[in-house]
């Protein structure tokens, strides 16, 4: 069963974990490290470790020695000895209650500086993968710092500047050159070119009109604007990026889930393991208990599951803020750990494969006429419409400086077409069925266009065709090449669309899809990837995150395009990109993979060293201090690198 969609949250601040507008414990500014109080605390005990292993040299100073390795423990054991005491009380042993009972033991036998290193040891490596996580997350909280926290609003003829809270929906906020947005809207006045990477990760600045939306975080590098805010403070895209970045890591895979209960049963068999080392050799074999003793408290220490608990969720953090600092939102570990499986890929036509928007993509000019004339006199009837394909062609003629004719008279022939009369003589432009009304000639021309799976107006007078304007939904730029990456993973791809079949059938030989469906309803897709997952095992579906959610929620993992600003988009898939940008599926494919490949090393690194280091133990070939600084710290720190490794997987 596909896991929930997560929830929007609403502004009234519930959780403090997931609230970007409040002092949060995940995304606050920490102290820098060299003034954190676990810092400070370890340089304590390392002292005090080390004036003890000085004293220790000289004999008459042994109580000495053996009190500063009892403060050791004090100062840096506190809260280890207090988390091991409350977890022996729930009767649910943690690692903790193994360092705990490894450093006590070592005090008892006369070890009193393994003993002190252990508590010691283990603290510096819990120090080590706090500040690896706040690494793993730094990325995830620049993005939240990029906002800036005030905003200059106009306010009559002069300007107030005013904390983001106090802004409201509506008011006109002034972005100067250089300056960052501090709010969602839209530009009502300026012109420039915006730099969207913290949200979109496109490097390339966008230009911005009247009209076109902005984002807080992102940087405006030239000209002036006056935006219209439409997202309070807590409901930009960049919060919401934030906090379901923030839901999402703690939203644990499967295999994430499975280390867990794994690690919960891991714990009390290794103590009972250690006991039955010491009981076993000593009381029925007769060997000497100091030596079996001490060789159990080695293999408590070396047992420690410290490394195997954090090998996947550290490398699953990496991947997610990864992922986001590259404009790419992934709703959860599962998703990370669902893509590496992916077999088929299905992907929505219009608005995915191509841009979702006509465009004028030949122009033909008949019987003598020039396109440029054929352009003039399309637009001239087309600029009493508000049809789609008239706004392209007004698009066309005004990028080409074309200029329109004065109209006389204008009808709409519904279903057909336009009529005009244009200096004494009249025009008609529509479909083929409106040449065939005024017995006018189909051009050979039109079949062409039509096999091209174009959409063709005709331009003609009463008497015969002037030209034809073809228009089409322009291919995206990197679907070819996005396919043809995915195909050489193996992976089959499939095209789902509501068009015809001459359409689909060209768009999909472009592109190079292997198969196509065309004329499909909403619930016919989703059959279609029901199908998909039933033949491949695992399948993901990429759409525009509207009209295409109930095959998005169907397939096993749901990527939206280009969700910049659409609510509805984030709420329905698990994966949403942020930029209209198909190349980041392979981004996708390539970082789930490396995830999933780094957790594995992981997991084996820890099980293969862990062992070798017990049957070491137990033949007494390692001491508590070689133990703990490889079996545990050394590990630990190992596991922790190889994770972070995942923050630099590009795009």
């Amino acid at each position: 069963m596909k896991n929930p969609k997560l929830q929007m949250l609403n502004n009234t601040c519930r959780d403090e974990t997931t609230c970007s507008c409040c002092a949060t414990d995940m995304f606050t500014d920490k102290p820098p490290f060299w003034k954190r109080r676990k810092l400070i605390t370890g340089g304590a005990a390392g002292l005090l470790m080390a004036a003890g292993l000085i004293i220790n040299t000289i004999p008459d100073l042994d109580i000495a020695a053996q009190i500063l390795y009892v403060l050791v423990v004090a100062v840096a054991g506190k809260d280890i000895l207090l988390k091991a005491g409350r977890s022996a009380l729930k009767r649910r042993l943690d690692m903790n209650c193994l360092m705990s009972l490894a450093s006590v033991g070592a005090f008892f036998i006369g070890h009193g500086e393994e003993g002190a290193a252990v508590i010691f040891l283990f603290f510096v490596a819990e120090g080590l993968e706090e500040y690896a996580g706040d690494k793993a997350k730094q990325s995830i909280h620049q993005l939240l710092s990029m906002a800036p926290e005030t905003a200059r609003v106009k306010k009559g003829a002069g300007e107030t500047e005013l904390h983001t809270h106090e802004v409201h929906i509506g008011d006109i906020i002034v972005i100067r050159p250089g300056e960052k947005v501090p709010l969602d809207g839209n530009v009502v006045a300026g012109h420039s070119f915006v730099n969207e990477a913290p949200i979109t990760g496109e490097s390339v600045p966008a230009e911005k009109t009247e009209g076109d939306k902005v984002y807080a975080g992102t940087l405006n590098e030239e000209g002036y604007l006056e935006v219209m805010v439409t997202k309070k403070a807590d409901g930009t895209v960049l919060s919401r990026i934030v906090q379901l970045v923030g839901e999402a890591e703690r939203k644990k895979s499967k295999t994430e889930k499975f280390i867990d209960k794994f690690a919960r049963i891991y714990t009390p068999a290794v103590i009972g393991t250690a006991f039955a080392a010491f009981l076993i050799p000593t009381f029925i074999l007769g060997l000497p208990w100091d030596e079996w003793l001490y060789r159990s408290l080695v293999l408590l220490v070396i047992s420690c599951p410290c490394a195997l608990a954090i090998s996947t969720p550290v490398a699953m953090v990496s991947a997610l803020s990864s992922a986001a600092r590259h404009g790419v939102l992934i709703k959860g570990a599962t998703y990370i750990e669902e893509l590496s499986k992916i077999k088929a890929f299905a992907f929505d036509k219009t608005g995915t494969l191509t841009r979702g928007r006509l465009e004028v993509t030949d122009i033909i000019g008949l019987n003598g006429n020039s396109p440029e004339s054929v352009l003039a006199i399309a637009a001239s009837l087309e600029s009493r419409s508000a049809h789609p394909i008239a706004k392209a062609i007004l698009k066309k003629a005004a990028e080409q400086g074309t200029s329109l004719q004065e109209i006389s008279t204008f009808k709409s022939i519904k279903g057909k077409g336009l009529r005009a009369d244009i200096n004494g003589t009249v025009y008609y432009a529509g479909a083929k069925n409106l040449l065939d009304e005024i017995s006018v000639k189909s051009p050979d021309e039109l079949l062409r266009l039509e096999a091209e799976g174009k959409t063709s107006i005709l331009i003609s007078t009463e008497d015969m065709a002037l030209g034809i304007i073809a228009l089409g939904d322009r291919m995206r730029e990197h679907a070819p090449v996005t396919i043809t990456d995915l195909k050489k993973l193996n992976i089959r791809t499939e095209m789902l669309t509501g068009d015809n079949k001459e359409v689909a059938a060209a768009l999909a030989k472009e592109t190079g899809v292997d198969e196509y469906y065309a004329g499909l309803l909403p619930e016919d897709k989703v059959k279609v990837v029901e199908k998909l997952a039933a033949r491949f095992g695992s399948v993901a579906m990429v759409g525009d995150g509207v009209n295409d959610a109930p095959s998005l929620a169907a397939a096993n993992v749901g990527i939206a395009m280009g969700t910049a600003g659409a609510d509805v988009a984030i709420e329905t898939a698990d994966i949403a990109l942020m930029h209209d940008d198909l190349s980041r599926i392979d981004y996708l494919i390539h970082l789930s993979k490396k995830t999933m490949l780094v957790v594995k090393q992981n997991v084996t690194a820890s099980i293969i060293i862990k062992g070798s280091l017990t049957l070491l133990a137990l033949m007494g070939f390692i001491n508590l201090w070689v133990a703990v600084a490889v079996g545990d710290m050394g590990l630990s720190l190992a596991v922790i690198l190889n994770a972070i490794r995942l923050t630099r997987v590009k795009a």
